[in-house]
């Protein structure tokens, strides 16, 4: 089994910055693809930035040039380096990754943890 934990979500002003961490624990894994989701009160969750173990990266249309994935391998890490926020980007932000144990390989989901983005 796979634990995600996020961390860095808080209230921040537009065209601030904002740092998500995500750390994966366990026993005796490897997460492939990890990334990011998000959603807002009332809309649908979406998906935001994804990162391959090899560091190949995706990134919506709405945060390209503004947001950076990133990850640390021997941490078992992934990061998203939020710059130049909008009200826009406020939602819960949920870390996942597909991860495997042994042979068996499945989505993980963290809790989600808070970006607010408001004067």
């Amino acid at each position: 089994q796979v634990q995600l934990v996020e961390s860095g979500g808080g209230l921040v002003q537009p065209g601030g910055s904002l740092r998500l961490s995500c750390a994966a624990s366990g026993s005796a894994f490897v997460c492939n693809n990890m990334g990011w989701y998000r959603q807002a009160p009332g809309k649908q969750r979406e998906f935001v930035t994804v990162i391959s173990r090899g560091g190949v990266t995706t990134y919506a249309d709405s945060v390209k040039g503004r947001f950076t994935i990133s990850r640390d391998n021997a941490k078992n890490t992934v990061y998203l380096q939020m710059n130049s926020l909008k009200p826009e980007d406020t939602a819960a932000y949920y870390c996942t990754a597909n991860c495997l144990v042994g042979d068996k390989g499945q989505a993980y989901w963290g809790q989600g943890t808070q970006v607010t983005v408001s004067s």
